[in-house]
């Protein structure tokens, strides 16, 4: 069906075209003497027949072509074809606009040719400038809805000294879960985007055979959902892409830098690839490591020895936030809680590490 349109129409702008042009060819020949060669209908004839020999070899490509896109089209999201369509009318109003001015000049160029290039050209761009731009777009009718005054004074004195802060999450962080109770407490700023990818990568993990997996899938999918709908940063989801590249972790250091954006994570792996690329990132590990309570030497706490240590005699305690707490002669108190004091405190890699002894050494030697 597709193909026999595309062929009366190659008939009829071949019509047309000779009936239009046709003429003048003659004119230039001299043939308008003759009253058969000078009439509208063999004009009409002779350019629908040139166009209809053309269409058996064009008309393939343009078929193949037309569904290529119409493919594209069903693929693309609803935002992208929104906004490159507003785009698109914006760039064809500007090629009318400026056709218009220069219709006025007595030139056949200018009122034939000019007009069909600005439209062209004027309307790829347009498309393209409101497909590439959505993001932004859509972040700033975004900040357009934060209300009162306070709140909207802080964002646009952060937007005219930085622009708006966009925070890509990673699907660690996501299924960690941390991220919605940082976010819920105000700290944190700008815009959380979570990439597609991201998320088609959190579909597969809710969709896996393994029974952990599904469960941190599904976690890390009602995160998102309760971020949402709390009141926090705005969460944008954006279908941008880098079909070049595999990898989940380098794909979300491109989209850092192309969006001048944030790695939010918790995988120390992509924290060392993004500082390798000069990404920026911001690690829950490191704040959560940072908001636990200071300790210092000297200092008295009550904990519950639980287990054995590595070296002898040792016993092993934490605390709420997980703290691993080393009591030396804890070995002889495993099961209760005792008062403590701690003698040093190890910062490594993986957190910290706390030393400490009984506070009445004799008694707990007696034990």
């Amino acid at each position: 069906m597709l193909k026999r349109v595309i062929q009366i129409s190659f008939l009829l702008v071949g019509g047309t075209l000779g009936v239009l042009f046709l003429p003048q060819l003659f004119e230039f020949f001299s043939f308008t003497t003759n009253p058969w060669i000078n009439n509208p209908y063999l004009f009409a004839i002779l350019g629908a027949a040139v166009l209809a020999l053309l269409s058996f070899i064009l008309t393939m490509p343009i078929v193949n072509f037309i569904k290529w896109m119409e493919e594209r089209l069903l693929q693309a999201p609803i935002f992208d074809l929104l906004f490159g369509t507003i785009g698109l009318m914006v760039g064809l109003s500007l090629a009318f606009l400026v056709s218009y001015v220069l219709g006025s000049i007595e030139f056949p160029i200018f009122k034939n040719i000019i007009p069909i290039v600005l439209s062209v050209t004027l309307g790829y761009l347009g498309f393209q400038v409101g497909f590439k731009k959505r993001e932004e777009l859509i972040s700033a009718v975004q900040t357009t809805k934060i209300s009162g005054p306070k709140k909207k004074e802080f964002v646009e004195d952060a937007s005219s000294r930085n622009g708006i802060i966009h925070k890509i999450l990673d699907t660690s962080v996501i299924i960690d879960g941390r991220i919605a109770d940082v976010a819920a407490t105000g700290f944190l700023e700008g815009i959380l985007v979570v990439p597609q990818f991201v998320l088609t990568e959190l579909q597969h993990i809710a969709d896996s055979s393994d029974t952990l997996k599904r469960t941190k899938g599904r976690r890390g999918l009602d995160v998102l959902k309760r971020m949402q709908m709390a009141d926090g940063p705005n969460i944008l989801i954006t279908d941008e892409d880098f079909v070049d590249v595999a990898e989940v972790d380098l794909k979300l250091v491109r989209l850092a830098k192309s969006m001048s954006g944030l790695v939010v994570t918790n995988d120390f792996n992509l924290n060392k690839v993004a500082d390798l690329h000069g990404v920026s990132v911001l690690n829950i590990n490191d704040l959560a490591n940072a908001v636990k309570p200071v300790v210092i030497p000297g200092e008295d706490m009550h904990v519950v020895v639980i287990k054995d240590g590595k070296e002898q005699n040792q016993g092993i305690a934490y605390l709420d936030d997980g703290t691993m707490i080393v009591v030396e002669e804890g070995k002889y108190h495993i099961g209760n809680a005792i008062d403590v004091v701690v003698t040093s405190v190890l910062q490594t890699s993986a957190g910290r590490m706390i030393f400490a002894k009984p506070k009445n050494e004799k008694s707990s030697r007696a034990l």
